[in-house]
C-alpha cells in the first residue's frame, strides 16, 4: 500500500534519513473519556484509521462528523537496524487538541494545541532493531473553551463554522539523531547588511564541537562561517552575500540560498548535519506603506481558510497544498490572510518556491480568552519564523465584545500576544488582531472587515482615510477608533459575495448581503470593490473573501473542489487596475 502524503514534513530543516508513519493505524472511539479503565492503552483497538486524515473526514476511511471527544490510535513500528547508536525522535505535526503518546506502555510526551507540532524522545524508550508499539491518545471537547478555528461547536455544519477535525491530522514520523545533535535554526534575513544570520540550538553537551554552515546559490558556494559551538547558549553566524551575489526574495523573483548546516566533533568529523534555505528579503513600514525589500507591494491577498471537501483540514495531497497557491496567483491575487487555521509547513514550503505573500495567522476562535493560546502561537511563531512569504503575523481574528471601562482577560490576552510576537519576531509587521477592537495602540498595522456590498457605500466608508478617520467595525465610541495612529491600513476581509448557480434548491447556501441577479451582476461588484481600494493611496493592501466555497459558505472564487466558477483571466484582469501597477 501506498503511504499517504509521504513527501518531507518539514522542509526548512531537512535530513537524509526518516521513516514516514502514515498509513494505516489502529483506532477506537472513547467517547466517555474513560479508555485508561477499559484497558485502550494496553490492548488491539476496533477500528483501522488511514493518518494523516482526521476520522471526521472521509480519506480516513471513519468518515464520522459527531462529537468524537476522545480518540485513540495503535501501531506498531520496527526501528531500523541502521539506526544503532541514534536517539529516535518521534514527530507528530499536529494533532487536536491534548494529546498524551505513550511507546511502550511509557508516556514519552503530553501536548496542548491543535495546530503546531511536538516531538517525542524515545531515548531510553526503544533503540534500534526493536519494536515499538505507539499509542496515542487525543481528547477534543470542542464544546469547551479552547481555540479551534472554524470547527463547528454544534453537531452540525451552520454559519462559518465548519466539519470539526479531531485527533491526528498531520503527519507522523521518526528521525534518528545523534547523541549531541542540531535542533530547528532561526534564519534571520538582513537585506541592508546583505547577510543571513543563523542562530542555532544544539541539544546535548557541546564540549568541544565546531558549528559550521555554507550558503549556496546556482552558481554554487556564497558563502561559509563557523565557531565554537559552547561558546554561546545558542551558537550563531553571519552568512555575508557579495554584492555580485545577491539576489533578494520578491514575488517577482522567489529566489532562495539553501544552507547547508554541520556540527564537527573535536576531530572536525561531521556528527550532524541538516539542509535549509532562506530568502533574502526585508519587511519595512514608511509611513503609510509596507515595503518589501524597500519597495511598495500593493498585498492583493484572498482569504484561504483551508478545507477540502475529502480531507477536511488536511489537504489530500501535497500537490493539493501547492494547487490552491496556483489558483490564487491564476485569479490575480499575489498573497494570502491563512484565516483562522495554521497550515501545514509544507504549503509554506510551497509559498516560498512561488513568490507568494502570506499574513501566518492563529485558529483563536473558540477560545481567545484563554491565556494558554499564548504558549500555542509561540510555538507557531519558531516553527514558522524562517519562511519569508511570511510578511506580517496576526494571533487574533474579530475578537470583539462589551467594552467597558475594566482590564479584560481579552485584553491581557491581546496584548500578550503582541508582545510575544514582537519578542519572537523583530522583522515582520503585526496585527494585534484582524478586524474589531484594536486594543494595543501600538498595534504596526491597522485594519478593518467590511461585508457592505452596496459598492457606493463601501467607498464611502472608506473615503475618510486619508484624514485619519478610517472605517471601524462597530460604533464609532469604541476604543479602537481612539487606537488609530496613522498606521498602514488595509480592509483585511471584504467581498464574500454569494455566486452558487449549482446549488440545489432548499440547501443551506450563503455569502454576504444581496446575491446577485446575474453573473454580470457579479463582475460589477467585484469591480467596483476592488477599484475602491485599489484606487485609494493610503490603502496597502486588501484581502478579498474568499479563495474556495467551503461547505455552506459558497462565496469563493473557486467550488469547494477548486472547479472553476468565474472566468479566471477575467477576476484577474479587474485586478490588475491601473492603480495597483502604479502601486507596485
Amino acid at each position: 500500500m501506498n503511504v499517504p502524503r509521504n513527501e518531507y514534513p518539514r522542509p526548512q530543516f531537512v535530513r537524509k534519513d526518516w521513516l514516514p508513519l502514515n498509513g494505516v493505524w489502529q483506532f477506537e472511539i472513547d467517547t466517555g473519556d474513560n479508555g485508561m479503565d477499559h484497558g485502550l492503552r494496553d490492548r488491539d483497538l476496533a477500528e483501522q484509521i488511514l493518518v494523516p486524515f482526521c476520522p471526521e473526514s472521509q480519506l480516513s476511511g471513519i468518515g464520522k462528523t459527531d462529537f468524537l471527544n476522545v480518540v485513540w490510535y495503535r501501531r506498531n513500528v520496527k526501528i531500523p537496524d541502521s539506526w544503532a547508536d541514534k536517539r529516535i525522535l518521534l514527530h507528530f505535526q499536529a494533532v487536536d487538541y491534548d494529546t498524551t503518546v505513550w511507546v511502550d506502555g511509557v508516556e514519552v510526551a503530553r501536548h496542548r494545541g491543535g495546530f503546531t507540532p511536538f516531538s517525542c524522545d524515545l531515548g531510553g524508550v526503544v533503540a534500534a532493531g526493536q519494536n515499538a508499539t505507539i499509542v496515542v491518545r487525543a481528547r477534543d471537547f470542542t464544546q469547551r473553551a479552547q481555540p479551534g478555528g472554524k470547527q463547528s461547536k454544534l453537531p452540525h455544519n451552520h454559519g462559518c463554522w465548519y466539519t470539526r477535525t479531531t485527533g491526528i491530522w498531520q503527519s507522523v514520523w521518526m528521525e534518528p539523531v545523534p547523541q549531541v545533535y542540531l535542533q530547528r535554526p532561526k534564519i534571520t534575513p538582513f537585506v541592508g547588511e546583505s547577510t543571513v544570520r543563523l542562530e542555532q540550538p544544539i541539544a546535548g553537551c557541546k564540549t568541544g564541537l565546531t558549528l559550521r554552515a555554507v550558503l549556496y546559490d546556482e552558481e554554487g558556494q556564497v558563502a561559509s562561517g563557523s565557531c565554537d559551538a559552547e561558546a554561546d547558549f545558542t551558537p550563531s553566524l553571519d552568512l555575508h552575500i557579495p554584492q555580485s551575489r545577491k539576489r533578494l526574495w520578491s514575488p517577482d523573483d522567489p529566489h532562495l540560498y539553501k544552507i547547508r548546516i554541520e556540527l564537527l566533533d573535536a576531530h572536525q568529523k561531521v556528527i550532524d548535519e541538516a539542509d535549509s534555505y532562506a530568502g533574502l528579503r526585508s519587511v519595512t513600514i514608511d509611513g503609510k506603506a509596507v515595503k518589501i525589500n524597500g519597495k511598495v507591494v500593493f498585498q492583493r491577498l484572498v482569504l484561504d481558510q483551508g478545507y477540502w471537501p475529502d480531507g477536511i483540514m488536511t489537504a489530500p495531497s501535497d500537490e493539493a497544498l501547492k494547487r490552491d497557491i496556483e489558483l490564487a496567483l491564476a485569479a490575480g491575487f499575489n498573497g494570502a490572510r491563512l484565516h483562522q487555521k495554521v497550515f501545514e509547513e509544507r504549503f509554506l514550503y510551497h509559498a516560498d518556491r512561488m513568490g507568494y505573500l502570506v499574513w501566518g495567522e492563529f485558529g483563536d476562535w473558540g477560545g481567545s480568552e484563554d491565556p494558554t493560546i499564548i504558549t500555542q502561537w509561540l510555538e507557531v511563531l519558531r516553527r514558522d519564523y524562517c519562511h519569508p512569504c511570511i510578511v506580517g503575523w496576526c494571533p487574533l481574528n474579530e475578537s470583539a465584545e462589551t467594552i467597558t471601562d475594566r482590564i479584560t482577560v481579552l485584553d491581557d490576552v491581546t496584548r500578550g500576544l503582541f508582545l510575544a510576537t514582537k519578542g519572537a519576531d523583530g522583522t515582520r509587521a503585526v496585527l494585534d488582531t484582524s478586524g474589531y477592537h484594536h486594543r494595543v495602540g501600538e498595534t504596526d498595522v491597522y485594519d478593518c472587515h467590511d461585508y457592505e456590498q452596496d459598492p457606493a457605500q463601501f467607498a464611502a466608508h472608506h473615503a475618510s482615510l486619508a484624514a485619519g478617520a478610517p472605517f471601524v467595525n462597530g460604533p464609532a465610541d469604541r476604543p479602537c477608533a481612539a487606537a488609530y495612529r496613522g498606521q498602514p491600513f488595509f480592509v483585511s476581509e471584504f467581498g464574500g459575495i454569494w455566486w452558487n448557480p449549482k446549488a440545489p434548491q432548499g440547501q443551506d447556501s450563503w455569502g454576504y448581503g444581496e446575491r446577485p441577479k446575474t453573473l454580470e451582476q457579479f463582475y460589477d461588484r467585484f469591480q467596483r470593490l476592488c477599484h475602491t481600494l485599489l484606487d485609494n493611496p493610503n490603502m496597502f493592501a486588501y484581502c478579498y473573501t474568499q479563495l474556495t466555497d467551503v461547505f455552506q459558505e459558497q462565496n469563493g472564487i473557486y467550488y469547494f473542489d477548486r472547479s472553476e466558477k468565474f472566468d479566471i483571466t477575467r477576476i484577474r484582469k479587474i485586478q490588475q487596475h491601473p492603480a495597483a501597477i502604479e502601486k507596485a
